[in-house]
């Protein structure tokens, strides 16, 4: 039974399907503060889903994804509680009023404009796709690049990715570049072709 419920992770749902500009930023000083645009914050320490909650209630579009981690108590109750994917960070798609909404909850250390945000949308779509579809994904805070593979079949087939063994297993690395970290999962070795 879950401690608390999964909050909402992403918002609106279909936040990741909504064309990211590809627009790259060069000069910020050079930026049309009311054009939209994808901001990464960093949150104080634990204030993850105090920042979706307020983000939600000011209709501030975010995604942070959320895995269910599963303990036991003391007296062997199984346990399920959903923690963020990436810890201290949440994505934000907005102007800047949504980001001086994000500034004024007092949840956020800083907050940067992404570069490339079709290159972060896309590696977010990944992870999600992942996750929405049970796969026991791992966050990998330090990723060491494999070789790079792209899936032929199966529910994953199009992603790409890196490869590596560990401990006699196959290992699929999704990389969230602009955070250098991503996530792992399991994967059988016929599945992949290299790239």
């Amino acid at each position: 039974m879950p401690i608390l419920k999964s909050e909402i992770d992403i918002s609106p749902a279909d936040l990741l399907q909504q064309p990211a500009s590809d627009q790259i930023i060069v000069d910020p000083a050079q930026v049309d503060l009311q054009a939209v645009h994808w901001w990464c914050v960093y949150t104080l320490s634990r204030q993850e889903k105090v920042l979706m909650r307020k983000l939600l209630a000011a209709t501030v579009d975010y995604c942070c994804p959320l895995i269910e981690k599963k303990s036991r108590s003391p007296n062997g109750r199984l346990r399920s509680s959903y923690l963020p994917l990436f810890t201290n960070y949440v994505f934000i798609r907005g102007n800047d009023d949504g980001r001086r909404v994000a500034l004024a909850t007092n949840c956020v250390q800083t907050c940067q404009r992404v570069i490339y945000p079709q290159q972060l949308v896309h590696d977010l779509n990944q992870i999600y796709f992942a996750i929405q579809n049970g796969a026991a994904v791992t966050a990998e805070a330090r990723l060491q690049k494999g070789d790079p593979v792209m899936i032929k079949s199966g529910p994953f087939k199009g992603f790409e990715g890196f490869v590596q063994r560990r401990s006699g297993k196959t290992r699929f690395l999704i990389h969230l570049r602009y955070l250098e970290q991503g996530v792992s999962m399991e994967i059988d070795e016929a599945a992949l072709v290299a790239t």
